[in-house]
């Protein structure tokens, strides 16, 4: 008897530990890249906050990014959250933090308003030229987008393998065009931005901004995680 009396309130100690300690993490939502999953975030770590991850959902037809991150915001459950959004993610959360009061926002590889991106792509994504890349050019790496998207070490190859396998073709073509139309010129409140100096997806020649990773390529969350988790915990904690 003594035994099980112990045992309750051994659990009964256990489990308002971790009652306590969920009331007191603070919530941090990550929205990764174009179809990508939370697996590109597997480096960054992030002690004394709950990570939850933004799932990408399927677009609408001729689907706006404002009626797009209208939907998407549902995902979001808790006042007040911390924000995490990387490349095309920032984006979003960048039109997510319109309808939701935001703590604080860092945004990687990414940018705070259209006029920081790159003019060219900016081009030919209005002209639509996107349409003639074949779904399994999109789904598949090679030289070309290893070298796009800096990947340079093995396991960096192994890890934008892994991501475009799984890139959802008809997804990845209206993240296209909504980027092409996306029409935010005001900076959000409340926000770092952290790029990289070889990123050659959002190129430093246009973005400006708080924090710049030297030789940083659009894979820096991963491969230079370390460097980017103690950006994001002192701003966090200031």
């Amino acid at each position: 008897m003594a035994h099980s009396v112990k045992a309750v309130f051994v659990f009964l100690f256990m489990f308002s530990s971790l009652l306590v300690k969920a009331q007191t993490q603070k919530t941090v939502y990550l929205f990764s890249g174009i179809g990508a999953d939370s697996s590109i975030f597997m480096n960054l770590d992030l002690p004394g906050y709950h990570k939850v991850y933004i799932n990408w959902i399927p677009a609408l037809r001729n689907e706006t990014i404002e009626a797009y991150a209208a939907r998407i915001r549902e995902q979001i459950t808790v006042e007040n959250p911390n924000i995490v959004g990387l490349s095309f993610g920032g984006i979003v959360a960048v039109e997510v933090a319109k309808l939701v009061k935001v703590d604080k926002m860092v945004l990687i590889s990414s940018v705070r308003t259209k006029n920081e991106l790159n003019r060219i792509q900016f081009f030919y994504m209005k002209l639509g030229f996107y349409h003639l890349i074949p779904g399994f050019m999109i789904q598949n790496a090679n030289f070309l987008t290893y070298r796009y998207f800096g990947a340079w070490s093995p396991n960096d190859k192994k890890t934008l393998t892994n991501l475009l396998k799984d890139t959802d073709v008809s997804f990845f073509r209206w993240a296209l065009r909504t980027i092409a139309y996306w029409k935010n010129t005001v900076p959000p409140e409340r926000t770092i931005q952290i790029n990289g100096t070889a990123d050659r997806v959002i190129t430093t020649k246009r973005v400006h901004p708080d924090y710049k990773i030297k030789g940083g390529g659009h894979l820096m969350v991963f491969n230079k995680a370390d460097t980017i988790n103690q950006i994001i915990m002192d701003y966090f904690g200031k």
